[in-house]
């Protein structure tokens, strides 16, 4: 505590340039993030595939492959400037302290006389703040799922279903947003110096809480879920659980073709009762035992304890945000310099410390890459030892065929970047021996049964 309250006092200075680090900060993040995506383009512009995988895919399928790695590079380079022009603008017109004054002007003009203060002011200005982002994230939002996505055929979703889900998702945003956020701000009013430990445990309580309603009063808002259906891969993935223990309650599959041609298998819920849901184009595109081999691959995960050691590791992140944010809560220098000169706002302050905290998060977000790779591989090992060797492999390739997901990557780029290993290290890790070379697409869809897929296996 004592060397928090140093370095909160080290940092209280008058004159302390905080704008000019954050947005130094933020575009130095984003020239390097520019610089690895300049490295990875060059690797998309190959003309010939990983060796691993000269005879499983074809010329064709890797150039479309390249192509489209070529095409989200592209949009993802427009998008980040885009941002970075967004955050510079909101800092240098002082698009903060004016959205908090019109806030509480609103709140005083129409909320009852006993919601006047700064709670029910920071849920109006964090809702505001919302809104304004997402009305400027739109237009590539659109792009990227009505031309991008479409183009490459990946997008099933209507324009009528984006809108909806729109919709649906601003709706619980305002049913959950004031709640949470009421909580969050009473509990940093009410314990002093010390809120860090009650902050820390709200939120792991707010995340089993969430943990348990999201499949059953969210998820429904937005997909359906059906039991899978008595056959071949239901007693397959039953007797998988029963062999490794696994508290399997429930098998669902849910329908995400209706959104996209992309495809995944996870599972959720308490330690002792969990279910497991299956995407429809899974199934509908692979055969049983590389269905399996996909949840093999999954409940390694849980049977080596890497669900477990995230969580830890996700709480440990949270108590250094909170314990660290209680440095920076009654910064008067870094709300002076934002345009806060009369008024502290909590919410504001806490917005304000993310982007301080983002070097260091950045930091943090690779070495949890890292480690997420590693897990990968034990996840494919763990499968590999149980006689999935094969099965795995040829689903892995199918999803990378379908999905036409990057098949090589510079290695900046993907230590940054990737929490997944690319396909050629998995295959190596996994001792695949290639087969036999298919020349087309055509000759491709008759050498394996293709399955949709997402690099989130």
């Amino acid at each position: 505590m004592d060397i928090l309250q140093r370095l909160g006092r080290f940092l209280d200075r008058p004159l302390f340039p905080w704008k000019r680090l954050i947005i130094g900060f933020s575009l130095a993040q984003y020239l390097f993030e520019g610089y690895l995506g300049f490295r990875q383009y060059g690797i998309l512009n190959k003309t010939k595939p990983p060796k691993v995988l000269e005879l499983e895919i074809s010329q064709e399928v890797y150039d479309k492959s390249q192509a489209y790695g070529r095409a989200k590079a592209k949009f993802g380079m427009i998008n980040a400037l885009y941002g970075q022009i967004q955050n510079i603008a909101f800092y240098q017109f002082d698009v903060l302290p004016k959205l908090w004054s019109w806030t509480g002007s609103l709140v005083l003009k129409y909320a009852p006389a006993g919601f006047t203060g700064e709670i029910s002011q920071s849920i109006v200005f964090i809702l505001s703040f919302i809104v304004i982002n997402q009305v400027l994230s739109l237009p590539t939002s659109i792009y990227n799922h009505f031309v991008l996505e479409e183009k490459f055929g990946f997008n099933k979703q209507t324009p009528m279903l984006f809108v909806t889900d729109i919709i649906k998702s601003n709706l619980l945003l305002v049913v959950l947003a004031p709640p949470i956020l009421s909580a969050f701000l009473t509990i940093i009013q009410k314990t002093g110096s010390q809120f860090f430990y009650y902050l820390w445990m709200f939120g792991a309580g707010l995340q089993v809480f969430m943990i348990t309603i999201y499949p059953i009063a969210i998820l429904p808002l937005f997909n359906k879920l059906s039991p899978l259906e008595e056959g071949k891969l239901k007693t397959g993935i039953e007797a998988l659980a029963s062999k490794l223990n696994f508290p399997l309650h429930e098998l669902y599959v849910i329908d995400g073709s209706k959104r996209s041609a992309h495809s995944n298998a996870y599972f959720f819920g308490m330690p002792w009762k969990k279910h497991i849901v299956i995407y429809d184009t899974l199934i509908e595109k692979s055969e049983t035992e590389e269905v399996v081999a996909v949840l093999a691959h999954e409940l390694g995960h849980w049977k080596l304890g890497h669900t477990t050691r995230l969580f830890a590791i996700s709480q440990v992140h949270f108590f250094y945000i909170f314990a660290l944010f209680s440095v920076f809560i009654n910064n008067s220098s870094l709300y002076s310099d934002f345009g806060f000169t009369s008024t502290h706002p909590i919410i504001v302050g806490f917005l304000l410390f993310s982007d301080v905290l983002t070097p260091t998060d950045t930091v943090i977000k690779l070495l949890m890459n890292v480690l997420s790779r590693r897990y990968e591989f034990q996840a494919d090992t763990f499968a590999n030892e149980l006689g999935y060797n094969a099965e795995l492999a040829r689903s892995l390739i199918k999803l990378q065929i379908q999905n036409l997901s990057t098949m090589d990557a510079d290695p900046l780029f993907a230590a940054y970047h990737f929490s997944h290993p690319i396909l050629p290290e998995r295959l190596k890790a996994l001792n695949w021996q290639p087969t036999q070379k298919v020349e087309t697409k055509e000759e491709e869809d008759k050498a394996a049964a293709v399955t949709t897929g997402r690099d989130e296996l």
